[in-house]
C-alpha cells in the first residue's frame, strides 16, 4: 500500500467503481462519493492525499467544488485533477484556473490515471532540502509548506508552491516552458506547456503586487525569476 487516500468524486457508479479498481491495485485507498456534498463529508473524515473530480456533478458542479475548496485555507492543499468529457482547451484552461492541478479528459486508460495521478502527488510531496528561503519579506519554509508575504500567509496551490521553491532556488536564469515543466511538473509528458503560463499568472496573482515582479518574462524564452528589473 501508498499509504495515500483518494478521494473520487463522480455521479456515475460504474466509473467511481471501474477508478477505484484500478486505483486499489496500484496500492491506494479509496473514498467514494456522488456529489459535492458526500464529497465534503469525506473529505472532513478521511482528509484524502489527493481528489479525482468530475467536471459534472448534480447540484453544485465539480469546478464550483474545486473553487470552494481553494479558497479554504483547510482544503486548499489537496490536490484536485479534473475528470471531464470537455476536451475543448477552453475548458481545460477554466480547471486550472479554479486550481485544479491536472486534468484527464474521458475516456481514458486506467494506466493513465495512475501515471497521471503519480505525478500530482510527487509534485505535491514534501521537498528535499528544509531550509527556509527569504527575499526580502517573502518567506518560503519547506517543513511546513508555507509562504508568507510580510508576515502574512499567501494564498498559494501547491503547483505554485512548487514553481516559486524552484524559481526561488534557481533565480537570474531565464527557463523554457518545457524545461520548467521537466523540473516542476517532474517530466509530466501528459502536461501541455500552455500549462505553465496558467501557473506563472496564478503565481503572480498569489505574490501581490509587491512581489509578482520577480516572475519576469522573457521574450522568446520563458520565464526567470529575478531580483533585478
Amino acid at each position: 500500500m501508498t499509504g495515500k487516500t483518494i478521494l473520487i468524486v463522480d455521479d456515475e457508479a460504474p466509473i467511481r467503481e471501474m477508478i477505484a479498481v484500478a486505483l486499489e491495485m496500484a496500492g491506494y485507498d479509496c473514498v467514494e462519493a456522488a456529489n459535492s456534498q458526500e464529497a465534503l463529508a469525506s473529505i472532513v473524515d478521511r482528509q484524502p492525499d489527493l481528489m479525482l473530480l468530475d467536471w459534472m456533478l448534480p447540484g453544485s458542479t465539480g469546478i464550483e467544488l474545486a473553487r470552494r475548496l481553494k479558497r479554504d485555507e483547510l482544503t486548499a492543499q489537496i490536490p484536485i485533477i479534473m475528470l471531464t468529457a470537455k476536451g475543448e482547451e477552453d475548458n481545460k484552461i477554466q480547471g486550472l484556473e479554479v486550481g485544479a492541478d491536472d486534468y484527464i479528459t474521458k475516456p481514458f486508460s486506467p494506466r493513465e490515471l495512475v501515471a497521471r495521478l503519480k505525478a500530482v502527488l510527487r509534485r505535491a510531496g514534501p521537498a528535499d532540502n528544509d531550509a527556509p528561503l527569504e527575499i526580502d519579506g517573502l518567506l518560503l519554509d519547506p517543513l511546513s509548506h508555507r509562504v508568507t508575504i510580510d508576515g502574512e500567509p499567501a494564498d498559494m496551490g501547491p503547483t505554485e508552491y512548487r514553481l516559486l521553491q524552484f524559481f526561488m532556488t534557481h533565480q537570474e536564469r531565464a527557463y523554457t516552458r518545457g524545461q520548467l515543466l521537466d523540473q516542476v511538473w517532474g517530466g509530466n509528458v501528459y502536461v501541455e506547456e500552455r500549462t505553465v503560463d496558467v501557473h506563472i499568472r496564478r503565481l503572480r496573482i498569489a505574490l501581490g503586487k509587491t512581489y509578482e515582479s520577480l516572475v519576469q518574462t522573457v521574450r522568446g524564452t520563458g520565464y526567470r525569476f529575478s531580483t533585478k528589473s
